[in-house]
């Protein structure tokens, strides 16, 4: 008699990539060139059209409750914009876990009825959030949105520096050309090899400077979701 032994295989599923965990700062050199310094950009310019979106809804509904509380019909308005700057705040906080590896546990559920949701901190919270986060990432912005064209168009002004000379008629890049009520005449351009050269390492040096600066603004919006956006886990 033969005997025939089974083995089974035992397989544990993989858990899914959780961004939190796996979101690394990286080194200064490699910076300008990482995902997660993609990612970050990515939300400094992401999150002016989202701040528009939550300062208006924010703005326009406090404004209305308060103003129609003398008729009652302004408590369901407070209600319903507490209610919806919670649901504002999710949507923040998923998108900081997603581009900030940022992972802020919810606030717990308001208490049922109308008093429960007025007197609902984390509501309130939300809707400050989008009222004073707003100028802040129109800052982001712009700062964002300058470093990152500026570095890069300069870094790269070996390859197109030819331009002026074929097409303008110039020997370079005009930094000035004017002429005194004297009638001197100043003019400087861009045209030597060591000229262009020094400009390209001004526009690398703003490449490499623009994660840093990146970094720091965002890690204002990291303490601004934790502390108006996030729950206790």
């Amino acid at each position: 008699m033969t005997s025939t032994t089974l083995s089974y295989a035992s397989t544990t599923p993989t858990a899914p990539r959780d961004p939190a965990r796996s979101y690394s700062r990286p080194g200064f050199w490699r910076a300008p060139f990482s995902g997660v310094t993609h990612r970050e950009i990515g939300h400094t310019l992401t999150s002016l059209p989202v701040a528009i979106a939550g300062f208006v809804f924010a703005v326009t509904m406090f404004a209305l409750g308060v103003s129609t509380l003398v008729v009652w019909i302004g408590l369901p308005v407070l209600a319903a914009a507490l209610g919806g700057a919670r649901g504002l705040g999710a949507a923040e906080r998923g998108r900081a876990r997603g581009l900030l590896g940022l992972d802020v546990a919810a606030p717990a559920a308001p208490a049922a009825g109308l008093r429960g949701r007025l007197a609902d901190a984390a509501g309130w919270k939300a809707l400050l959030f989008h009222t004073v986060m707003f100028p802040w990432r129109v800052l982001s912005f712009v700062l964002s949105v300058t470093f990152l064209v500026t570095g890069w168009v300069v870094a790269l002004f070996p390859t197109y520096s030819w331009v002026f000379h074929r097409y303008l008629d110039w020997p370079g890049y005009r930094i000035y050309d004017f002429t005194t009520d004297a009638g001197v005449h100043h003019a400087y351009y861009v045209e030597s090899p060591a000229q262009i050269a020094a400009v390209s390492a001004i526009g690398f040096v703003l490449v490499f400077l623009t994660p840093q600066l990146v970094r720091a603004l965002t890690n204002l919006d990291r303490v601004a979701i934790r502390s108006l956006l996030g729950g206790t886990r």
